[in-house]
């Protein structure tokens, strides 16, 4: 008979749990032979496919196609949300437009409507470099634990040089990094190890203001943030509450170089 637990240890290997949940059934994997086999298995079918599996790239074409498509699906799922917003308010824009001019109003509306939708090719084009990077030989070009080679790496290799350091201590290894490219330059990735999941830490220079909320696309969750005109974003399957802890971390490694005592 399957353990009970079964599924929780799948959504456990998945990343899928808080942090409490995910303490539970590290506790019941001591005492559950059954659930550390299916773990066991499953960390083998994934390094199979991660390392054996032959990777086929679409041409560049139908790439593009397919993603145009997708960012015009996201942009109507984005219109149909906030007219449903608009309609489910109409005293409060009633009196919001009975302020302004009619001209004013339809630049509201406008903006209201169509703006989010310039973040779908950052997203998209964030969560495809991380997926990309998980595949053999892809994820580091520059392998060490020690900032100080990883950092000056970036110098020669991306356009800007983030904020770099080890958090072993805090569960959060540095592993390496690589140059990436999108936004029209060479941004860098820092790539740190937390337990089973990779984290890849993407910055660019920007003028833009930063995305102000966490994000998930495609079972992956993207955290940004922004210190002086340097752009982070956090990419990772694990969960949120972690991928938020080495975001905190590197907040304020990113604070203390920019505005050092």
């Amino acid at each position: 008979m399957q353990c009970a637990e079964s599924l929780r240890a799948q959504a456990y290997f998945d990343g899928e749990l808080d942090a409490a949940s995910a303490h539970e059934v590290e506790r019941h994997l001591e005492h559950c032979a059954e659930c550390t086999t299916l773990l066991d298995e499953l960390k083998s079918l994934r390094g199979g496919l991660r390392h054996d599996l032959k990777v086929e790239r679409a041409p560049g074409d139908l790439r593009g196609r397919i993603q145009r498509l997708l960012d015009q699906e996201d942009t109507r799922r984005e219109r149909k949300f906030r007219l449903a917003a608009w309609r489910r308010f109409p005293p409060f824009w009633a009196g919001a437009f009975s302020g302004m001019g009619g001209a004013a109003a339809a630049a509201a509306l406008a903006w209201f409507l169509i703006v989010p939708a310039s973040s779908n090719t950052l997203v998209a084009d964030l969560v495809t470099a991380h997926v990309h990077s998980l595949m053999p030989d892809h994820l580091i070009s520059v392998v060490s634990e020690d900032r100080h080679t990883v950092k000056p790496w970036f110098a020669g290799h991306a356009d800007v040089s983030p904020a770099v350091a080890d958090f072993a201590d805090q569960g959060y290894k540095l592993i390496g990094g690589r140059a990436d490219y999108f936004e029209g330059q060479r941004a860098a990735v820092t790539v740190y190890s937390h337990g089973l999941h990779t984290i890849n830490v993407f910055s660019w220079a920007s003028d833009r203001a930063p995305l102000t909320q966490g994000i998930t696309r495609n079972g992956y969750h993207l955290d940004f943030w922004k210190v002086g005109n340097l752009q982070y974003c956090a990419v990772s399957d694990t969960g949120w509450d972690e991928l938020q802890g080495l975001v905190t971390l590197l907040k304020n490694l990113a604070l203390r170089e920019d505005h050092p005592a």
